[in-house]
């Protein structure tokens, strides 16, 4: 892919991340793509299960939003930096909703392939979301 075809397909996903779009989001991901994430707890390979992984994120945080920064692109690759937030409302991991509201920053890896996302990596402070959440204690320092 171009420079140029990364930029409007990453301008392209912020407008289904604005949306809640969890459909046109996965549509950008190879039909065997792989996304690593911690709320995975591992892999996840193929469009359904993808699709699975974005609708959790907007069941429990209603009002989730991704704010891009910074995209580094080198080659078939790049990185997104950004900003996700939003409120518990939905319930997290089998939980009641807290409606505590969380603010995180994220890396979003990727790898391009056909046009298409091939293997993205999402790294993001996990524990410090359990945290914010309420799901985790954290003893004052």
């Amino acid at each position: 892919m171009s420079r140029d075809e990364i930029e409007a397909l990453v301008a392209r996903r912020q407008l289904a991340w604005d949306a809640r779009d969890a459909h046109a989001l996965t549509l950008d991901h190879a039909a065997d793509g792989v996304v690593e994430s911690p709320l995975a707890g591992g892999a996840t390979t193929g469009r359904e299960a993808i699709e699975r992984l974005y609708a959790t994120y907007f069941r429990a945080f209603t009002d989730f939003r991704l704010e891009g920064k910074d995209l580094l692109i080198d080659g078939p690759r790049a990185a997104l930096f950004a900003t996700a937030s939003g409120t518990d409302h939905g319930g997290f991991m089998g939980m009641a909703p807290t409606k505590r509201a969380v603010r995180i920053s994220v890396v979003f890896m990727y790898e391009f392939d056909n046009g298409q996302i091939a293997r993205e990596r999402r790294i993001y402070d996990f524990t410090g979301l359990l945290v914010q959440v309420g799901v985790l204690k954290a003893k004052p320092v």
